[in-house]
């Protein structure tokens, strides 16, 4: 069934007031906030990512935006490969300092006190304080020169049971985050 629209169109929306268009990214927020490593060489790095979102179930595809500004984007463009690390809720300080910093001028894994660890497939690491890391392989990067979009394809999972803390962070813009709440389950026929 289909909402008939009224004689003379709908009413006119007097409730609403406007939303600037540089705070409509903190309502649709993809995910939770994520750390990505890369290696180039001996060097490794770490950068924060909010911008992300899942393509494909298995194997599990995740479309993300890494501009050319960020220093990581040269590492994985010549790499092809990276982690994504989840952080727990208490690592928010540290989330923030590392999005607020240059890998070009500082070891971020030794400034933020970050244990890398060994990847099993990518040369990037896995990040010990992080709860879940996702080894990946940029799969796609046509979109990577117009609008920073990459395809990347997690060829490795891992889990940390050590960290009880599983909350994730979700940044709503201009320094303003939530952490995840309640989880509710439902009935689903997904396989």
């Amino acid at each position: 069934m289909t909402t008939p629209v009224p004689v003379g169109g709908f009413p006119a929306p007097d409730m609403l007031v406007d939303l600037p268009l540089g705070e409509v990214y903190g309502f649709l927020e993809p995910g939770p906030v994520v750390l990505l490593t890369t290696r180039r060489g001996e060097r490794a790095n770490v950068m924060t990512m909010s911008w992300h979102m899942m393509v494909e179930f298995v194997p599990p595809r995740i479309a993300c935006v890494v501009s050319d500004a960020d220093h990581s984007a040269a590492a994985l463009t010549v790499t092809g490969e990276c982690v994504i690390a989840i952080p727990p809720a208490d690592l928010l300080a540290g989330v923030v300092a590392i999005g607020n910093s240059s890998g070009r001028s500082e070891d971020k894994f030794a400034a933020f006190g970050l244990t890398p660890l060994a990847a099993e497939t990518v040369a990037a690491p896995l990040i010990g304080e992080c709860f879940v890391d996702l080894e990946c392989r940029v799969i796609d990067s046509s979109l990577a020169d117009r609008f920073g979009i990459r395809v990347l394809e997690v060829i490795k999972a891992w889990r940390n049971p050590a960290v009880d803390d599983t909350r994730t962070l979700h940044h709503r813009g201009h320094g303003v985050f939530a952490v995840d709440g309640e989880t509710i389950r439902t009935a689903s026929r997904m396989p």
